[in-house]
């Protein structure tokens, strides 16, 4: 284990490989060793695919996701459109309004930009 990685959502020091990616018990962030740095860099969100996304931009959510604290679940295929980026510690980096649940954040790990 490399004693100088650290997890760049919580700053964790117990992290571990699995494969090509890197992931942190505490938080179970995963990503590749050059994803740290870069995202720690720029503060750029990316959604699933890589691609860098922006406010205003329209995404397209990738699998059910359950809304907490709700039997409602966002149904994958979902469009959203105008999201807009926000910087939340607890990883949902995208406020958004979807049509009959409402105001909500998402992760951009489970949505791609269209």
């Amino acid at each position: 284990m490399d004693n100088e990685m650290k997890c760049p959502k919580c700053g964790s020091e117990h992290v571990y490989q699995d494969a090509s990616l890197w992931v942190c018990p505490e938080c179970a962030h995963e990503w590749a060793e050059g994803e740290a740095a870069e995202s720690d860099a720029g503060g750029v969100v990316k959604d699933a695919n890589g691609n860098v996304l922006s406010d205003g931009d329209t995404v397209s959510v990738i699998k059910d996701l359950k809304v907490k604290g709700s039997s409602l679940v966002v149904k994958g295929g979902t469009k959203v459109k105008g999201i807009r980026l926000v910087d939340a510690t607890d990883g949902h980096n995208i406020a958004c309004k979807i049509d009959g649940i409402g105001a909500m954040n998402l992760k951009s790990e489970f949505v791609k930009k269209v």
